[in-house]
């Protein structure tokens, strides 16, 4: 586990600040349990109801994110008025609209196979477009939403923070989802991450001397996670984040949702399946899809139940599992989440806490409360994981800088001139030991 000292401000007194109940060892989230020993790096919680910590293997990476997550302000202040309701805390992040409402410059990306994805580029107050250039680089930061397409409050509100702080923000939506037009009678399975590589190599092409960083929300990141473990090193991300991530996903389709997180989505998805039925007539059986009474059994009709290459449920998710390739998976991954997550479930059978133990890219930010995708407070920035991922993200960009001083490694290469390696940022064995 990460034991290493924090060079912040001292843990021991910062968590008698804010008390709270300590969270058990062994599971984390199962906070009725025995006491036992702590595992992790404890940090101030957000909503001064428990604490933060963070669990990883220990690394250079780990010991920098460590100091730089223990000095942030990301992790204090603020106060949330109902910590242990975190169905509240789901439909807030759910419904709660943006701060203000971002234009967004719409791109379509055509696929091999003839297919549409868009990127949205998320639109300044002034009418410039984060995509549109600029005077030097900067870090494109891609937004994925949740599995369904639904581009949430929330998901737009980090856009907008991390365009405050010269970020280049950018939505992908998948085939079909949010307005994207559905030409080809596929759309993406959960954990295929064919289309984003797509996504990721254009961006890489437009931006060729800008780091790229990628951040999901909720099941979105089971898409996130595939990719990573499938691309391995040749990922071209310099970092990665998951808010709330779906780690199992056959278990979590199978063990259902509550149904104020369910039933939003599933007409969500039904309404934007309507548009294309005769298209879709084709390939699926279109009356059961649009009849399905789950997310389950929507996904089952869409993937399992097609009329030209119909598979089973086991096999489907043998080639679509987010943590297939997970030792694969080369790029740093800070995944927040609470233990009290009505959506993912409980942290006992949800959370993979030995790949936090044994890979040295994957880190668990681990809080008792916050819901699905919430982490909710008072005051501007209502979201703390909102500004704890833009930390974790500058942290990142903030070593790799360090360690190209301090290796002599290229430095990015100026706007306009055609680089000779993709990658910005190369990971070197050396960080994660």
């Amino acid at each position: 586990y990460c034991k290493m000292s924090l060079h912040g401000p001292p843990a021991p007194r910062l968590l008698r600040r804010w008390g709270g109940p300590v969270p058990p060892r062994g599971v984390p989230g199962d906070w009725g349990e025995e006491e036992k020993e702590e595992e992790g790096i404890p940090f101030i919680a957000e909503d001064g109801s428990g604490r933060c910590r963070l669990l990883c293997k220990p690394s250079a990476l780990a010991q920098h994110l460590v100091r730089s997550l223990g000095r942030s302000a990301a992790l204090r202040g603020g106060h949330w008025p109902w910590p242990h309701w975190p169905r509240l805390q789901m439909l807030w992040q759910l419904l709660e609209p943006p701060e203000l409402e971002p234009a967004v410059a719409r791109e379509l990306l055509q696929l091999p196979d003839a297919g549409l994805v868009a990127l949205d580029w998320l639109v300044e107050p002034w009418g410039a477009a984060g995509g549109g250039g600029g005077g030097g680089p900067s870090l494109v930061l891609l937004l994925i939403p949740n599995a369904a397409g639904k581009v949430t409050g929330g998901l737009l509100q980090l856009g907008l923070r991390a365009l405050e702080r010269g970020f280049i923000p950018v939505i992908f939506n998948r085939r079909g989802h949010n307005g994207c037009p559905l030409t080809t009678p596929r759309l993406q399975p959960f954990g295929d991450p064919g289309d984003l590589r797509e996504a990721v190599t254009y961006l890489r092409c437009r931006h060729p001397a800008t780091p790229l960083l990628a951040v999901s929300e909720g099941s979105g990141s089971g898409l996130l996670l595939a990719y990573l473990g499938e691309s391995g090193s040749s990922s071209r991300l310099a970092a990665a984040a998951c808010i709330s991530p779906v780690f199992r996903g056959r278990d979590w389709f199978e063990a259902g949702m509550p149904w104020l997180y369910e039933w939003p989505l599933l007409l969500h998805l039904k309404r934007g399946l309507s548009r294309y039925a005769g298209s879709l007539a084709e390939a699926v059986d279109v009356e059961g899809l649009l009849g399905s009474r789950s997310l389950r059994e929507l996904e089952e009709s869409l993937f399992c139940r097609t009329k030209s290459r119909p598979t089973t449920w086991e096999t489907y998710w043998e080639r679509n599992e987010p943590l297939r390739d997970a030792d694969e998976a080369a790029v740093p991954v800070l995944c927040l989440c609470s233990a009290d997550d009505p959506v993912r479930g409980p942290p006992a059978r949800s959370l993979p806490l030995e790949l936090f133990r044994s890979s040295p890219y994957f880190f668990l930010l681990l809080t008792p409360h916050g819901g699905h995708c919430g982490f909710p407070r008072r005051g501007p920035g209502r979201c703390w994981g909102h500004e704890a991922v833009l930390e974790y993200f500058r942290a990142m960009a903030e070593f790799l800088r360090a360690e190209e001083r301090r290796k002599g490694l290229p430095r990015p290469r100026r706007w306009g001139v055609p680089a000779v390696e993709p990658p910005v940022f190369t990971w070197q064995r050396s960080y994660t030991r």
